[in-house]
């Protein structure tokens, strides 16, 4: 059980920091009157996720584990690629939501397993974070919403 917790941790910290550089990416790329406010949230969420990542990093350490170095690293956001057409905010949107369950799914995966290897420390970790994701869904289904289907 313990191997369960340690991979998801090692998931879950390459995913955010794999979140980091395409939030950054695309709250620099994105142009247009839609954009400001969606560039704003990215720009915003990129230091949660930084700080997602250190969290998970910390824990890793604390089980006696080292959190992975880029090498170790294998892209799979496709979704959240920068748009060829920088204004197409939409794409982001909705690369954001995946982004965001995926992310959801790994926390509550990761709260089950720590739940089963009696980690509460790692639990605390897991919902912490698991808090942070759901609001960041909840903010962008609500740009989703007021984005307008030109």
């Amino acid at each position: 059980m313990a191997d369960e917790v340690t991979d998801l941790l090692t998931k879950a910290y390459i995913d955010e920091l794999e979140t980091v550089m395409n939030y950054l990416t695309n709250a620099i790329v994105l142009d247009g009157v839609h954009a400001e406010e969606v560039k704003e949230s990215l720009e915003t969420d990129v230091e949660e996720e930084l700080e997602h990542a250190r969290m998970l990093g910390n824990r890793l350490k604390q089980l006696d584990e080292s959190p992975p170095g880029s090498m170790e690293f294998e892209a799979r956001q496709s979704s959240l690629q920068p748009p060829e057409d920088t204004t197409d905010v939409q794409s982001v949107i909705e690369g954001v939501l995946e982004a965001e369950e995926d992310a959801i799914e790994t926390y509550r995966s990761l709260f089950e397993a720590a739940g089963e290897a009696n980690d509460p420390v790692t639990e605390d970790v897991a919902v912490t974070i698991l808090a942070d994701e759901e609001a960041h869904r909840t903010e962008f289904r609500g740009f989703q919403k007021e984005f307008p289907n030109d």
